[in-house]
């Protein structure tokens, strides 16, 4: 790629908004590592990723709390964390491009960095943030709109129709024909009192974990983070396959 299709400039474009302090945007952009390379002081993004958790939280959390007017505290926790954990938001940063507009180091740049679900994550988190400090909370909300209204929608509409373990048995089976596996991997408390986390699996890989206080409301929390895992992010076949292995759960 050309000068002019990397950077602030061209991120700015293809989010659709203008820059008033460009070095925030520069800033959003720079990883630790790059800055461990350079002669003279430079920022990385980590400030700015900070701030921008803080406002995805707010933003997705008041989306969601209108979304879902008759959900209860334990709902509207487990969709909010669907939309903004790892996996999705890295998946939101893939559909920028935003891996090409990073600056690494030459050691995180030969380690394939630009693909890496950890670093595209706080990108996007230092984007958000830095669109903040641009131009205020209502430019962010716009900006993630774009990202997450669709998925939020078709987190709603799972919650008013289809429970979510159907919804994301039906979109594996669909693709790879196999059948997604929920396994216990912890339960505390006393016995009237329990709290479970549960893995949804497809294979052998671990696609999302929920909690809830029973196995049933663990797994569909586990079932509807993996859904949005899912939808955000490319998966290939090879990513997905494997045996079936775990335990059956008590519905």
């Amino acid at each position: 790629m050309s000068g002019a299709d990397v950077g602030p400039d061209a991120v700015a474009r293809a989010l659709g908004i203008g820059m008033r302090v460009r070095a925030h945007f520069e800033t959003a952009l720079t990883h630790s590592s790059f800055v461990n390379e350079q002669a003279e002081p430079t920022a990385d993004n980590e400030r700015l990723e900070f701030l921008g958790d803080a406002v995805i939280g707010f933003v997705v959390g008041e989306r969601v709390y209108r979304a879902l007017p008759e959900a209860d505290e334990g709902e509207l926790t487990r969709i909010r964390a669907a939309l903004v954990c790892q996996p999705s938001l890295a998946g939101f940063a893939r559909q920028m491009g935003l891996g090409n507009h990073l600056r690494l180091g030459r050691g995180e740049e030969v380690g394939g960095g630009r693909e890496r679900p950890v670093l595209l994550c706080a990108a996007f988190e230092a984007i958000i943030g830095a669109i903040y400090l641009d131009d205020g909370i209502e430019a962010c909300g716009r900006v993630l709109d774009g990202f997450i209204g669709p998925e939020l929608e078709r987190l709603v509409g799972a919650k008013r129709g289809k429970d979510a373990r159907s919804q994301f048995q039906e979109a594996v089976q669909a693709r790879w024909r196999v059948t997604p596996h929920y396994v216990v991997s912890s339960q505390l408390g006393p016995a009237h009192a329990r709290h479970f986390v549960v893995e949804v699996r497809v294979g052998e890989r671990v696609w999302a974990s929920g909690e809830g206080r029973s196995k049933s409301e663990a797994s569909q929390a586990a079932a509807l983070a993996a859904m949005a895992v899912f939808e955000a992010s490319g998966v290939d076949d090879a990513a997905a396959g494997g045996a079936i292995v775990g335990m059956d759960l008590d519905t």
